[in-house]
């Protein structure tokens, strides 16, 4: 790009012909255009790193603004404030005066005001008879009235760029925790393969993602991440198609079957007011955790649990969770059944119980007696949440391939 420079007072300043053009620009704002000051600066304050600002700069540009009386920024108004870098320092809160210079160039140079200067390199005014300001000499804010709409444009692009980076960030976030809850199931259920090796490829991916990634950086992670995830999804649904045969839900069927209203085993007990007090429970027996699935895996499997979320939506264990206390009392199962779910399954694989219960409740005469039984079967290490949630997946025309 030509260059030339100009003497002033100041010294020799390099003036570039955008500079020169985007001068010109501001004496061809349409007639009665204005803009509130302070909106065009909250854009700028987005779009600062795509103008090649920096915060301080911003900070004068704060200043600069506010030594002009009116809110809006009108075309037939006088544009130039004046103030002393005495005055300017002091509005910039106590800004070193070399720095101060050199974020006013800054400005100039990305094109948010113009140098209007005096014969003599001084700021200042000239006032007609009637006290009116007939010239003024110091910054001119006119750049910022004609870049409005530009400067929206590019704050608009930064914040869905900001988002997009957000929402990448969380996607690859969720999708790690899937790859390593994976992994750890098959490595428990003895799945075939090597998953020491695939172990190894997501330790590696996940050791790639710098301390300050860029966009670049988590979108490159997440494209392999996903195809890692898919890579393990398909092993364990065909491991799962294989060790989960016909028999898993001819047996669940079958258990939800015998839940008859008749079963002393399954039907909910009395209210602990009319019984007595209740006996103290002996302490229960340390029993292996139930194998916690990724939600996107359970929502797969419970569809219904999300229109009893918080606002209709189930995003995160503690919203399914909430979903579950409403669906509880919704079929009637007492606090006293849930709570020992809970305390016997853990609170996650408890709200996924209920899920599943809720999918087949067509089918159960006694919910309440139906978690009992389904505690006491987990307190014994005589049930997994697994057969049951791929039964649900295949009832419901899915796969494990699409839930995740």
């Amino acid at each position: 790009m030509q260059t030339g420079s100009v003497t002033t007072p100041f010294g020799r300043r390099s003036m570039t012909l955008a500079l020169v053009k985007r001068q010109v620009a501001t004496r061809e704002i349409k007639a009665g255009k204005s803009v509130e000051k302070w909106k065009v600066f909250r854009d700028a304050s987005e779009a600062r790193e795509a103008l090649g600002l920096q915060s301080s700069s911003l900070a004068v540009l704060d200043a600069l603004l506010s030594f002009y009386p009116e809110n809006e920024l009108r075309q037939e108004a006088q544009l130039v404030v004046f103030p002393s870098n005495a005055q300017l320092i002091l509005r910039a809160h106590g800004m070193a005066g070399a720095t101060l210079r050199r974020h006013l160039a800054l400005l100039v140079e990305s094109g948010l005001i113009v140098r209007k200067d005096s014969a003599n390199g001084k700021r200042f005014a000239r006032k007609n008879n009637a006290g009116e300001i007939e010239n003024a000499f110091g910054f001119d804010l006119s750049p910022m009235l004609a870049r409005s709409e530009e400067l929206a444009l590019i704050a608009q692009k930064v914040v869905a760029e900001r988002s997009a980076f957000r929402k990448a960030k969380e996607n690859l976030t969720i999708c790690r925790r899937d790859v390593r809850k994976l992994i750890s199931a098959a490595m428990e259920e003895g799945a075939e393969g090597d998953w020491a090796a695939i172990e190894a490829i997501y330790v590696e991916l996940v050791a790639r993602i710098p301390r300050s990634p860029t966009m670049g950086d988590v979108v490159g992670v997440l494209d392999e991440m996903e195809l890692l995830r898919d890579e393990i999804v398909n092993r364990l649904d065909n491991h799962q198609n294989s060790q989960f045969s016909s028999t898993n839900d001819a047996q669940f069927e079958q258990h939800i079957q015998n839940s008859n209203p008749e079963s002393i085993h399954e039907l909910e007990p009395s209210s602990e007011k009319e019984q007595g007090a209740k006996p103290s429970k002996p302490d229960r027996p340390k029993v292996e955790p139930l194998k916690a699935f990724p939600l996107s895996v359970v929502l797969k499997a419970c569809q219904q649990m999300a229109d009893y979320g918080p606002g209709g939506a189930v995003g995160s264990w503690r919203d399914l969770m909430s979903a579950a206390v409403v669906v509880r009392s919704m079929l009637g199962i007492s606090p006293s059944a849930y709570q020992d779910a809970c305390e016997v399954m853990g609170p996650e694989n408890a709200a996924v119980a209920v899920g599943c219960i809720l999918e087949r409740v067509n089918l159960i005469n006694s919910p309440g007696g139906y978690l009992r039984d389904l505690t006491r079967r987990a307190e014994r290490g005589e049930f997994s949440l697994g057969p049951v949630i791929m039964a649900l997946l295949r009832n419901n025309g899915g796969r494990l391939l699409q839930a995740v």
